[in-house]
């Protein structure tokens, strides 16, 4: 009876060629030559006796056939290597986790306090891979994610961390601060709005009774490290997670005259697929991330 299991470089050429649409950027990623990679997936195809691309002139797209088969394999593939990197890696509970996370939580939060994390886990090295709009766990270069909403993304566990706690940040000057004694004050303010949570504003006021003003209306930022540098600016107020900005308000760059202690619905969550839940460095992280929260004034884990 033949194998029902083709050889795992023939199946690793046949999804970076779907993955790039290329043999030549195939070849170039798996560090081989075209020639090599086009042998490959001939081989393949012979294998498994199906059609897997369709071959016009020089274009190369999956048939229907290799689509179906292509999104099967590449989160095994995907599995495959982050087992035996586990496995190689692996010592005393240690390894490498290879983490993404949003540009503003990673620079004003989690990278000041890495070092503590390595002097706790000199075991564990942690590899930062480009933050991308979602999250896709069948990438083999992705273990977990730090990622902002509310806690529910499919096929993946959520570990509330922080940013639920939002602080209405204004300028520094004295004079807007005399002008922002009750929340009715936003009224003579622009609100600058984050283009990604488009409803802040709109729940602030509703929680506050604030009337007369559009909650929708104002400039649109991306990322909350730019709403906070347009409020040092003087260009209007933002809600921000204090958490973002604590060290801003004690260096007097930002000043929060109202504080209401305001709790939304959105924040920051550690997600990772269910798969890797065991993952010694990733036990590790989810522990110490814990820890860190516990300990901070005003930042309660769930």
């Amino acid at each position: 009876m033949r194998r029902l299991t083709p050889p795992t470089h023939l199946l690793r050429a046949f999804s970076s060629t779907a993955r790039y649409g290329s043999i030549s950027r195939a070849a170039e990623a798996l560090m081989l030559t075209q020639s090599a990679v086009s042998k490959q997936i001939q081989e393949l195809e012979r294998w498994v006796d199906v059609p897997l691309f369709q071959r016009e002139r020089r274009r190369l797209s999956l048939t229907p056939a290799g689509q179906r088969y292509e999104a099967q394999v590449r989160p095994l593939l995907a599995q495959l290597e982050a087992a035996t990197l586990e496995l190689i890696t692996h010592r005393d509970g240690g390894g490498a986790l290879k983490l993404s996370t949003l540009p503003t939580f990673g620079a004003k939060w989690l990278i000041p306090r890495l070092p503590r994390f390595q002097q706790a886990h000199p075991q564990i090295t942690l590899n930062f891979v480009p933050y991308v709009e979602g999250y896709d766990f069948h990438r083999a270069d992705l273990d977990a994610s730090i990622l902002f909403g509310d806690g529910h993304w499919p096929g993946a566990v959520a570990q509330y961390l922080t940013g639920r706690e939002l602080v209405l940040i204004a300028p520094p000057a004295p004079r807007d601060q005399a002008l922002l004694r009750t929340p009715q004050d936003i009224r003579s303010f622009t609100l600058l709005q984050h283009s990604s949570v488009p409803q802040a504003w709109l729940h602030w006021c509703q929680a506050h009774g604030v009337t007369g003003v559009n909650p929708l209306h104002g400039p649109q930022l991306d990322q909350f490290h730019s709403l906070i540098r347009a409020v040092m600016a003087g260009m209007g107020l933002a809600l921000v997670p204090d958490c973002l900005v604590a060290d801003d308000l004690a260096a007097g760059l930002v000043s929060a005259p109202l504080r209401d202690g305001y709790t939304d619905t959105q924040g920051y969550w550690l997600v990772y697929p269910e798969d890797r839940a065991q993952l010694g460095a990733l036990t590790q992280l989810r522990q110490w991330l814990h820890d860190e929260l516990s300990a901070a004034p005003g930042l309660r884990p769930a």
